[in-house]
């Protein structure tokens, strides 16, 4: 996207607080051609895990299949983590429910529906899910 870089000079600047309680750079390697990617992307962390959603018709994500070493400039640190990719309906739906966090303004922005427990509907879930991945990095 045309924002990419500016983002992501933004995020690695002393500006980077504006935007990094939600938005971080992911650096990992082409697992074709070799070439060092930076991009920046929501994720929400829990203990030392970060999670983030992405469409599955995007396609940085697949270079991450398999669990990689990535690094991660994240609140204007460099930290170094291991990436995995979710794609099983199960573990997207588990996903999207931690990424959610029982917040509604987070699952209108999914188009989840919550429940008047708070947690999300499960076909309105299961019908987000089908057209995501999840991409979760540990971090070290």
């Amino acid at each position: 996207m045309w924002y990419n870089p500016i983002m992501v000079w933004l995020l690695e600047s002393p500006l980077h607080g504006m935007l990094s309680g939600n938005m971080m750079v992911i650096k990992y390697t082409g697992r074709k051609s070799g070439k060092a990617y930076r991009l920046p992307i929501s994720y929400t962390r829990i203990n030392d895990t970060l999670l983030t959603v992405s469409y599955k018709r995007r396609t940085w994500w697949r270079n991450l299949r398999g669990g990689i070493p990535v690094i991660v400039h994240l609140q204007g640190k460099d930290i170094h983590g291991q990436a995995e990719v979710i794609e099983d309906e199960q573990g997207v739906m588990n996903g999207i429910t931690a990424y959610i966090g029982g917040e509604s303004r987070t699952a209108r922005l999914f188009g989840v529906k919550l429940g008047s427990d708070g947690q999300p509907e499960s076909e309105s879930l299961r019908q987000v899910a089908r057209d995501q991945v999840i991409v979760r990095t540990l971090i070290k």
